[in-house]
C-alpha cells in the first residue's frame, strides 16, 4: 500500500533542528524521503540529529537566525547542493518567564528576533522565485497556546507568539497566489528538554497543577511533528492560513 504521505523529491528547511520539536520533525521529514537543510546554534546537536540519515539526503548548517544578514547566503549554497525549496518549518525559538515588573526592551527584542522576526525572515527569502519550488510550496511555523491564551510571567513570549500568528494570517492571504501555504502549529506543553528543565525546577505541587491542566497529559515532540509533516506535505493543499492547536484539550476547558 502507497504511503499516505509521500516528501520524495521534496525539500524543506528545518530550524531548531538540532532538540525537540525541530529534530521530530527532521527525523520524521527524512523518514518520508524528503532532502533537508538543518538549521540551529549548535553543530554538534546537528550532527546528532542527522546521524541516522543518508549523507546525500541532508545539510547541516550552524547559524544564529539573528544573524538576519547571513541567513539568505546559507540558503543560497544550500540551493546549489539540494535544489531549491518546497518549503520550511520555523521551530527554533526561546521562552522567558519573568514578571513584567523585571521585564526590559533587550528581553522583549531578543524573544522576538528568534521566535517571530527570524520565521518572517525565512518566509521572506523563501519565497522569492530563485528559492522556490515550481511545484508549490508550504511554510509552517511553531507558535504556542501562549499566543491564543495567557499565563502569568509570559508577556514577552506570548506577545512574540502572538505577533507570529497575527503576522501568518496576513502572509497567507499574500502568498496564495504563488502557490505558497502558509499555516502555524500551536502546541501546549511538550515533553522537551527545555520543557522537562523548568519542570524539574518547579515544586512537586506546582508540577503536578500544570499536569492536571491537560486533560491528555503533556504532549511529545513527535505529536507536533506529525501534523508538521502533514501540513509540509501535498495532502493539505487546501490549507492556508491556520492555526492548528494542539494541546491535549487545554483550550477546550
Amino acid at each position: 500500500m502507497e504511503n499516505f504521505i509521500n516528501l520524495s523529491n521534496k525539500t524543506y528547511i528545518i530550524t531548531g533542528a538540532s532538540s525537540g520539536i525541530g529534530r521530530a520533525v527532521a527525523h520524521l521529514a527524512n523518514n518520508f524521503g524528503a532532502k533537508l537543510l538543518l538549521l540551529a546554534r549548535n553543530k554538534d546537536a546537528l550532527l546528532e540529529t542527522a546521524k541516522n540519515m543518508d549523507s546525500n539526503t541532508y545539510i547541516c548548517e550552524s547559524i544564529e537566525l539573528t544573524d538576519f544578514d547571513n541567513i539568505e547566503t546559507v540558503i543560497d549554497r544550500a540551493k546549489e547542493k539540494i535544489g531549491k525549496f518546497n518549503g520550511f518549518c520555523h521551530c527554533a525559538g526561546i521562552e522567558q518567564t519573568l514578571p513584567i515588573r523585571s521585564m526590559n526592551p533587550k528581553n522583549y527584542q531578543n524573544l522576538f528576533n528568534i521566535n517571530t522576526i527570524a520565521g518572517f525572515e525565512l518566509a521572506r527569502i523563501c519565497s522569492k522565485k530563485a528559492y522556490l519550488s515550481d511545484d508549490g510550496s508550504s511554510f509552517v511555523f511553531i507558535a504556542s497556546i501562549m499566543g491564543v491564551v495567557g499565563r502569568p510571567g509570559l508577556t514577552g513570549y506570548s506577545a512574540s507568539k502572538g505577533a507570529l500568528i497575527s503576522g501568518v494570517h496576513s502572509m497567507a492571504l499574500e502568498l496564495a497566489p504563488k502557490h505558497i501555504r502558509v499555516n502555524l502549529v500551536s502546541p501546549g506543553t511538550v515533553m522537551t528538554k527545555m520543557i522537562e528543565n523548568a519542570l524539574t525546577n518547579m515544586e512537586e505541587e506546582q508540577r503536578n497543577k500544570r499536569l492536571n491542566e491537560y486533560p491528555l497529559g503533556f504532549g511529545t515532540a513527535e505529536d507536533i511533528a506529525n501534523i508538521v509533516i502533514f501540513l509540509l506535505s501535498d495532502k493539505s493543499k487546501w490549507i492556508t492560513g491556520s492555526n492548528i492547536i494542539i494541546d491535549g484539550g487545554y483550550t477546550s476547558k
